[in-house]
């Protein structure tokens, strides 16, 4: 019976659980999005709009950011911007997930500090490929 339990396509981890800041407004891709990373074995919090986005990084401390451009308030662009211009939270990797499939999106998303980008929709298992290329060789 315990055997059923085990996931062995998910790697135990004896480590404390790096913690990821979800900024996504659609409710059902966050959700998804938020239930996977969990599952995983990510520590998960999320926001639906960007206006609590560095008081939330202040009290989360993220260990790495998923961004949605499109936000009801603010886009993700000035966001980018924003998280570049102060020293610490640059060293915080940011992957882009976006419905915007235009290369001038993507090209301009990369120049404003974005690790990855990824169009809408994607594929969950090479979102957490690329999240844990991030923590173990991507800082």
């Amino acid at each position: 019976m315990t055997a059923q339990l085990l996931n062995i396509d998910q790697p135990l981890r004896s480590h404390k659980a790096k913690r990821i800041l979800l900024v996504e407004d659609h409710y059902l891709n966050r959700m998804l999005l938020s239930d996977y990373l969990s599952y995983s074995g990510y520590d998960v919090q999320s926001l639906s709009e960007g206006s609590t986005f560095f008081s939330t990084i202040e009290k989360f401390e993220p260990d790495l950011m998923l961004l949605d451009l499109k936000l009801p308030d603010i886009d993700g662009y000035s966001l980018l911007k924003q998280v570049q211009e102060k020293p610490d939270l640059s060293k915080i990797p940011i992957i882009v997930v976006s419905a915007f499939a235009f290369k001038a999106d993507q090209e301009l998303a990369l120049s404003l500090g974005a690790r990855r980008y990824f169009v809408k929709p994607l594929k969950l298992k090479d979102l957490i490929l690329t999240i844990e290329e991030q923590f173990t060789c991507g800082k």
